[in-house]
This record gives C-alpha cells, sequence and structure tokens, in this order.
C-alpha cells in the first residue's frame, strides 16, 4: 500500500513508523516534523555494503552522500554501518569532525571550494580530496608544501554521458560545471599537469553522471569510459590509478509510478563490467567507490504537517494549506518533484478528492504537491508526505523568517530528537543593530 515499507498502519488505524504513531509524534513535537527511520536507514546502509563487498570481493567502500541529509547523528549511523562519507563543504566536513568520524574514510567533493575549506581538509588528513579544476590543483598544492605533506587526490571527471534525468541534476555531460571532461582533451591535460606538482600524487579518478536514475545502462557505460581513461593514463602519463569512484544517482520511489531497480543489481552489474573492461585493458582492477546518494536516506524518512485550512475555489482547484512548505522541502518549487501523503489519522481512506497542498509562504510558487488525490481533508488533519529522508532539512531555509522543524529518529517504538526545533531567538541569533543606528 505505502511505498516505504517503514510504513503501517496500527491498530489506531494510524500511519505508523518505526513503531511510532505518526499523530503522537505530532503532538508531541510538534509540526512541521521530520521522522527518520532508523532500522531502515542501517538496512539501506547494509545493503550496499553487502554488495560492494560480495560483487568487489571487499575491494570497495561505500560513501554515504552528506548533502543528502548530514546530522552529527547520521554520520554516526553511517560510521557504525562501515561507510565512509562524501561532504561538499565546510560545513558537511565540520560536522563529521564534531561526529567523530574517521577522517581517512572522508572524500571531499565540489566544484568551488574555499582556501579555509581545502586548508580544514588537508590539516585533518580527510582520505582523499576530489579535484574539480586547475586553480582548486595549485592550491592544494601550494597548501601541501606549507605543510610539508604529499597529498593522494583524485580528479572529478565528466564522461560525457546523458543519464536523461532534469536538466538541473545531469552531471557527466560536458556542459556542466562539475570537473574536467574526457571527449575535449581537458582531463588528460590537467592529470598530466598535476602530474608534475611535488606535493601531489594522481591516485584516483571520480564520475558522476546525475541523481534519480532508473536506467541501468548509463552507469555500466560510465565504467566503461572511466576504465579506458584510465588505461590511457597508464600509457601516456605511466600514471596507475589504484581508486575508481564510480558516483551514484540512483534512483529511488517517491511515488507508485517510480520503478528503481534493486541496489544490488546496480552493484552487481556494474561490477561485471568493471572486470571484464579491466581484464581487456590489461589494467589492475581498482579499489572501487560508490556514492548511494539519496537512496540511503530518502525512503526513510517522512514529514509531518498540520492541516491549517482548506480552500475549495469552485470549478477550479482545492488548495490544502499545512504549516509548513518550500521551507522545509524546496524540491516540487525547484524541480516539480513528485510526492505522495496520506492523512495520518486516516492512512486507508479513499483517496476521492484531487487536491493542491500548499505551504504557508508569502510565495505564490509555494507548493509541495499538485493535483493528487486525498480523501476528505479537514482543518487539524495530520498530513504525511513520504520519501522526505533526503534533500529536505538539507535544502531547507529560513525563508520568511520560519524556524527550520526538528528531526527525530525512531526505533521499535521509540523517538530521539537528532535536531532540535528552531525558535524566533535563533531566527535572530546572528542580527547586529550597529550603535549608530
Amino acid at each position: 500500500m505505502f511505498i516505504s515499507k517503514a510504513l503501517k498502519i496500527n491498530q489506531n488505524n494510524n500511519l505508523e513508523i518505526g513503531g511510532c504513531d505518526c499523530v503522537e509524534l505530532a503532538n508531541t513535537y510538534g509540526t512541521p516534523l521530520y521522522v527518520m527511520d532508523e532500522n531502515l536507514l542501517r538496512e539501506n546502509c547494509r545493503i550496499y555494503k553487502n554488495a560492494m563487498d560480495k560483487y568487489y570481493d571487499g575491494n570497495g567502500l561505500v560513501l554515504y552522500a552528506s548533502k543528502a541529509l548530514c546530522t552529527k547523528a547520521i554520520c554516526k549511523i553511517a560510521q557504525q554501518e562501515g561507510l565512509g562519507l562524501d561532504v561538499v563543504s565546510g560545513g558537511e566536513l565540520y560536522t563529521a569532525l564534531e561526529a567523530g568520524f574517521p577522517m581517512d574514510r572522508v572524500y571531499f567533493h565540489g566544484n568551488n571550494k574555499t582556501y579555509d575549506e581545502l586548508k580544514l581538509a588537508i590539516d585533518n588528513d580527510i582520505g582523499r580530496i576530489v579535484v574539480d579544476n586547475r586553480e582548486e590543483l595549485l592550491t592544494i598544492n601550494q597548501i601541501a608544501s606549507k605543510k610539508n605533506k604529499k597529498l593522494n587526490i583524485s580528479f572529478r571527471i565528466k564522461p560525457g554521458i546523458d543519464a536523461h534525468t532534469h536538466d538541473f541534476i545531469r552531471t557527466g555531460q560536458i556542459d556542466s560545471k562539475f570537473g574536467v571532461a574526457i571527449e575535449n582533451g581537458e582531463a588528460l591535460e590537467i592529470i598530466s599537469e598535476a602530474s608534475k606538482l611535488s606535493n601531489v600524487k594522481v591516485v584516483a579518478l571520480h564520475c558522476h553522471i546525475g541523481s534519480q536514475i532508473f536506467d541501468l545502462d548509463p552507469f555500466k557505460l560510465a565504467a566503461k569510459v572511466m576504465l579506458e581513461f584510465a588505461a590511457e593514463l597508464k600509457e601516456k602519463l605511466d600514471i596507475q590509478i589504484e581508486e575508481l569512484n564510480l558516483g551514484g544517482g540512483f534512483g529511488i520511489k517517491y511515488t507508485q509510478e517510480d520503478d528503481p531497480i534493486e541496489y544490488d543489481n546496480f552493484i552487481e552489474s556494474v561490477s561485471k563490467v568493471v572486470k571484464s573492461v579491466c581484464s581487456e585493458k590489461g589494467i589492475k582492477l581498482p579499489f572501487i567507490i560508490m556514492e548511494p546518494g539519496r537512496s540511503i536516506a530518502a525512503p526513510a524518512g517522512i514529514t509531518l504537517y498540520k492541516v491549517g485550512s482548506v480552500k475549495d475555489i469552485k470549478n477550479v482547484r482545492k488548495y490544502i494549506a499545512v504549516d509548513g512548505g518550500m521551507t522545509d522541502n524546496p524540491r516540487y518549487a525547484m524541480y516539480q518533484s513528485k510526492y505522495e501523503a496520506v492523512i495520518a489519522d486516516k492512512p486507508d481512506a479513499p483517496k476521492t478528492q484531487k487536491v493542491t497542498i500548499a505551504g504557508k509562504c508569502c510565495e505564490s510558487g509555494d507548493l509541495l504537491a499538485k493535483d493528487i488525490m486525498l480523501p476528505s481533508v479537514e482543518v487539524g488533519d495530520i498530513l504525511a508526505m513520504f520519501a522526505t529522508g533526503a534533500y529536505n532539512y538539507s535544502m531547507s531555509s529560513n525563508y520568511n523568517r520560519i524556524p527550520r522543524p526538528a528531526i527525530v529518529l525512531v526505533k521499535d517504538g521509540q523517538a530521539r530528537t537528532i535536531v532540535k526545533r528552531e525558535d524566533y531567538k535563533d531566527i535572530v541569533r546572528n542580527d547586529i543593530i550597529p550603535e549608530d543606528l
């Protein structure tokens, strides 16, 4: 019935997640409220780790994508499950440090890392910096030189593959702000330059072709292209690529229409290509890294809202207004992303009305879902929106000076707060009135 195995209907005929009644969660912790199911979160981590161990004989690592959802508690769970961490900012790196995450399993991505961010990474001996461009390469070499270090580095490569997703989340084709391209020669050129620098050593390559991808072929093709490039580096520059990061972007089930491939099958299929190309090209099988992205966190999360008003515009549209919106989930406004939702206190009621879920921001584009089916909705109902564990809290904002919601982690009927709800004091905490005003 539901798109997530974490959800069920309990004996009170209410929606339940992680053994916790969603109506009771809303009443106890307030709304909007992010809820994460710890068991499903850990299960998703293990699916990937077990598949990597199985198909690459333990010669690989799964990275949790911090940008999907980054808190100290989430970092701790990733650590406990044997994953590495993919960070894309100084803030995410600092969160990992605060959580006590082992720095040798941290990989730093991003297309415009600042000097201070790079220094923080190098000072803390993180596992790998994934170099995006020439300026960054030279800055890394300069910082490493001052600290008398020689860093093993990776390069973000564009394999020239269009993964057929939304324009904003395609990152593998040549027209992308990320990385350097193989097809126009810039990747070979920058790696050749790096090989001549004294404080860096090129040991790894990275690619990422997009997000929310349901087709297996782009991943297989990306692996082939990247390994062929690794063979070219060996032949032309005598550089041995010891590590290959094949990124992620695996699609998840946001709605019943979505049909993702089993993630174990993704890894198995790509592993066959990796082994075949290595054998064909006569190169050593590199240490393989995968970045599952949203597929670990998104299915494990829901968001709870309280309905504040119902506005039925005759012969036009029926709006259901909730106490959240684009400040806690901007994905509809940005991508027109689709979600499914139910009323938590009548989750199995027939969906008889077409409605549009509106947020509370003073913005006409502040919608969470458009023209979806729900049962009859009343003011005060608790609305649950599914698959919101990724790119909701992490992309949230204080637009209209609205405080961010809390996050609770649920497991076996117990709920624990992992991010406190903001209040109005948090909103004005950094405001300053100059003395001469």
